[in-house]
C-alpha cells in the first residue's frame, strides 16, 4: 500500500512551530504501539461501530488499532504526522490484506477533509502530546458527521501507580512529566479531556475510564523491559539530557530500576486511561 501525501499539507513555516513528540519513534516506543488493539485500547468505542461506518484514525502510529477498525467498518482513513510511521502502517495494512484503508501523512490541526465526512473520528494517546488539544478536538469534531462520534482516549501519568516503592521510579515519573511539559504538552491529559471537549464546543460528552494493568510474569517483563530501554534509547532520554532535566547516569539508574521492578514477584503497575465519546 502506498503512502499518500497531500499537496495541501500545511507549510511548517506558515504557522506555529510543530509539536515535539516526547517519545519519538524508537523501536522501544513502537513495541508498545504495535501491542495496541481495539480489545485493549478502544473497547469503549467497539459497541458503537457499525459495518457501514467511515472512520478517521488520527495519530494512527503503526496501525494495529487501525487494522482492527478496518475489519469492523466499511472504510478507514488513517493519519500520522511522521512519514516513517505512516509507511509502517501502510505496510501493516498490506500484510493484513486490508484494502479498505487509506494511510496518509496528515496534520491533526488541519485535517484535509470537508466538514461532516466521518461517522467516527478516533484518536488514541494523541492529545497528551499536542500543544493545542482544544484546537485538535475542534478539528476532529468539524470533520465528523452530525450525530457521529469523536472518540479519544489518553493516559494520565500522575495517576499511574505501582509497587514496590522505588525512589528511581519516582524519579522516572518526575522526569517524564518535566520533559513532556517542556514540550508544552500535558502528560496528565486524561483528567483534562472533558474540559478540553467542552472548550472545543462539545455539547454531548460521555466519559469513562479503564486501566492497563501489568503484574503477571509476562506482562511485567514486557512493560519493564520496554521502559528500561525507552529511557536510554528513545527521544525521551535524549530530550531529558538536552533540557537539563536528567543526566546520563540518572537515566541509567532509572533503567536499572525498571529491570529490578520486573524481578519483584509482587510487582504491579497500573496505567489509568480516560475515554471520551463526543456526540457531534
Amino acid at each position: 500500500m502506498a503512502v499518500e501525501h497531500s499537496e495541501d499539507r500545511p507549510d511548517p513555516d506558515s504557522g506555529p512551530a510543530p509539536d515535539t513528540y516526547t517519545h519519538g519513534h524508537a523501536p522501544s516506543v513502537l513495541r508498545s504501539h504495535t501491542w495496541r488493539t481495539i480489545e485493549n485500547s478502544a473497547a469503549y468505542l467497539a459497541p458503537h461501530l457499525d459495518a457501514g461506518h467511515k472512520l478517521l484514525d488520527v495519530g494512527c502510529g503503526p496501525g494495529t488499532i487501525t487494522a482492527d477498525f478496518a475489519r469492523r467498518v466499511s472504510e478507514v482513513v488513517a493519519l500520522d504526522l511522521a512519514d516513517d510511521v505512516v509507511a509502517k502502517a501502510a505496510a501493516h495494512m498490506e500484510a493484513e490484506g486490508l484494502s479498505n484503508v487509506q494511510v496518509r501523512v496528515g496534520d491533526t490541526y488541519a485535517l484535509e477533509f470537508e466538514d461532516n465526512v466521518f461517522d467516527v473520528v478516533h484518536a488514541h494517546q494523541v492529545l497528551q502530546h499536542v500543544t493545542r488539544p482544544v484546537d485538535a478536538l475542534a478539528e476532529m469534531m468539524r470533520v465528523a458527521k452530525p450525530g457521529g462520534l469523536v472518540a479519544v482516549r489518553d493516559a494520565d501519568y500522575s495517576a499511574m501507580f505501582w509497587a514496590p516503592a522505588s525512589d528511581a521510579l519516582d524519579r522516572w515519573i518526575d522526569m517524564y512529566l518535566a520533559v513532556a511539559r517542556h514540550n508544552d504538552a500535558e502528560p496528565d491529559a486524561g483528567r483534562w479531556l472533558k474540559s478540553w471537549a467542552l472548550e472545543a464546543g462539545a455539547a454531548e460528552v460521555a466519559v469513562s475510564s479503564d486501566t492497563w494493568t501489568f503484574t503477571n510474569d509476562e506482562d511485567r517483563m514486557w512493560w519493564g523491559e520496554l521502559w528500561a530501554d525507552r529511557v536510554l534509547e528513545s527521544a525521551l532520554g535524549t530530550q531529558a539530557i538536552e533540557y537539563g532535566i536528567a543526566t546520563q547516569a540518572e537515566l541509567e539508574d532509572i533503567s536499572t530500576a525498571w529491570r529490578t521492578w520486573i524481578g519483584a514477584p509482587g510487582a504491579f503497575f497500573a496505567v489509568p486511561n480516560v475515554e471520551l465519546l463526543i456526540t457531534v
